[in-house]
């Protein structure tokens, strides 16, 4: 190619923004241009991954609805008191923390013990887990059991006499940034570091199994059912994310419990006492 022509060629390239250069060209005049080429382009992005998706409304709803009211094993001792445990996920426990965090605030649980879940909240980075009731309230598991599990008597826990027994704890699962979006399983696997819940299928099955047939199908796809009770309304959809307390004119209490919000579904389950009397459903 003609010297004078290849130099007024990559003139008026460099000079047209609109002007695109196929893939072969742009490497032969590069230098001369400061285009940058496709490789480089691809090399770029390679280099700049997409951040993971952040945990989203309607799998907040899953997490609470499936892993709140789960029982499981301690695999480890899990401290009582106030300030929790934090658990870095991904990494192993401390185990000189750990062994701190008992020496300090106690025990809420030891190893081998069976322990609920009872109630699952979402900071920016972090999922903070109650077991037994959290460490504000005194919390009876063979109670829970023996609802929980119908009538397996090789289920429910020998009488512990560590400190703090019938005091709850709390687990502080950090995530070092952002909380991505987690299925109930994947919380689950993230909290196996403390809990293990592979041994509890069994009994959640046999106390399932004794209900009447409507409660089993509301369970199976997570719907309060007229006449649940509060323990199984937990079973089918979980802890509801805000409860209202009102007495109508007959001066009867009812509370409301609320799962979702505008414009996501909302359900509405009004019980009386223990017991469901009431379903609304919004979309």
């Amino acid at each position: 190619m003609d010297v004078r022509f290849a130099l007024a060629l990559a003139t008026a390239l460099a000079l047209s923004p609109q002007t695109s250069m196929p893939h072969g060209t742009a490497q032969g005049f590069h230098l001369y241009t400061g285009v940058v080429s496709a490789d480089t382009d691809a090399k770029s992005a390679k280099d700049d991954p997409q951040p993971a998706a952040q945990l989203q409304p309607e799998s907040r709803l899953l997490l609470v609805r499936d892993v709140s009211g789960e029982f499981a094993k301690a695999v480890l001792g899990i401290p009582g008191g106030k300030k929790g445990f934090r658990v870095a996920v991904g990494k192993p426990v401390s185990s000189q923390a750990l062994r701190d965090a008992l020496r300090l605030q106690g025990a809420a649980a030891a190893p081998g013990d069976t322990v609920q879940i009872t109630s699952v909240e979402f900071r920016e980075h972090e999922i903070i887990v109650d077991i037994n009731g959290g460490p504000k309230k005194h919390y009876h598991l063979r109670d829970h059991l023996q609802v929980g599990v119908g009538s397996g008597p090789a289920d429910a826990p020998p009488p512990s006499s560590h400190p703090g027994e019938g005091v709850g704890g709390t687990l502080i699962l950090d995530y070092h940034g952002a909380v991505p979006d987690l299925s109930p399983d994947q919380l689950k696997h993230d909290l196996s570091v403390m809990l293990d819940f592979s041994k509890q299928h069994s009994a959640s099955t046999n106390w399932i199994d004794t209900l009447p047939p409507q409660f089993q199908e509301g369970i199976k796809y997570h719907r309060a059912v007229l006449g649940m009770n509060r323990e199984t309304l937990i079973a089918a959809m979980g802890r509801p994310d805000k409860k209202v307390r009102e007495r109508n004119d007959d001066g009867v209490e009812t509370e409301d419990w609320i799962y979702g919000a505008p414009p996501e579904k909302t359900t509405f389950v009004t019980l009386v006492g223990d017991t469901v009397i009431r379903v609304q459903e919004f979309d």
